[in-house]
């Protein structure tokens, strides 16, 4: 979906509609982290479902539902979307030179239907991890990565958002079909920031979790468990 644009802004006076919500929804998540608390440097900063069912919606087509479900005994956020485009955002500042690894929980249990997902008409994912950070001093200077549970590409794949291009970078980082099986990720994010965007990037400025099918207009259903970042 249009995320990037989606997520990074309602549309600033002066801009044309070259750039779409993603871009928009950048934007507005970098005004809210300019005041936002630095998180403190400790060895690992956990984010569980019960802190995340709390983090500030943005919707851009429709409401994807998330709720706090209880399943074995553990909390975990169940995301469901029906042709919607929602997410559940936190704006904060985390040190990647403290913390330069990130780690997930998810689920999927069901997929999407839809053609080539790196194309507009077929941006759409059962799961999306995104990490908004900054390495300049203006809005332009905004990067993204979003790491998904992919329907068609590999594991492993990379490609730029059919939206917003080279600013906000897709990582396949399972394709799996739907089940009842929990995966963990663990990505070294800083080494990956290098790597996609060629600079040594040093703070997280947001993060985000999301469940689309807008441009498909289909249906999918996700779990989010613990997301953490650690020194290792």
């Amino acid at each position: 979906m249009r995320l990037i644009s989606h997520c990074f802004v309602n549309r600033a006076p002066g801009f044309s509609g070259v750039f779409p919500r993603v871009f928009t929804f950048i934007v507005s998540l970098l005004m809210a982290a300019m005041v936002a608390e630095r998180a403190q440097a400790e060895s690992s900063l956990r984010f569980t479902p019960d802190q995340i069912i709390g983090w500030q919606a943005k919707e851009f087509e429709g409401h994807t539902a998330y709720q706090l479900k209880q399943v074995s005994e553990n909390n975990v956020v169940q995301a469901l979307s029906q042709g919607t485009a929602s997410g559940l955002f936190y704006e904060t500042e985390i040190d990647l030179n403290k913390t330069p690894y990130l780690s997930w929980r998810w689920k999927v249990t069901q997929l999407p239907e839809l053609g080539d997902e790196k194309i507009k008409s077929g941006d759409d994912f059962a799961a999306r991890v995104y990490i908004v950070v900054n390495d300049g001093w203006t809005f332009l200077s905004t990067k993204a990565i979003s790491y998904v549970w992919s329907a068609k590409s590999p594991e492993g794949d990379e490609w730029a958002n059919p939206f917003t291009g080279s600013s906000a970078m897709m990582v396949s980082v399972r394709q799996q079909e739907a089940g009842e099986d929990w995966y963990t990720e663990k990505r070294n994010l800083k080494a990956d920031l290098k790597r996609l965007f060629g600079k040594d990037i040093e703070t997280v400025k947001a993060v985000a979790i999301m469940t689309d099918t807008d441009n498909s207009q289909s249906s999918a259903e996700a779990w989010y468990g613990d997301l953490v970042f650690s020194a290792q």
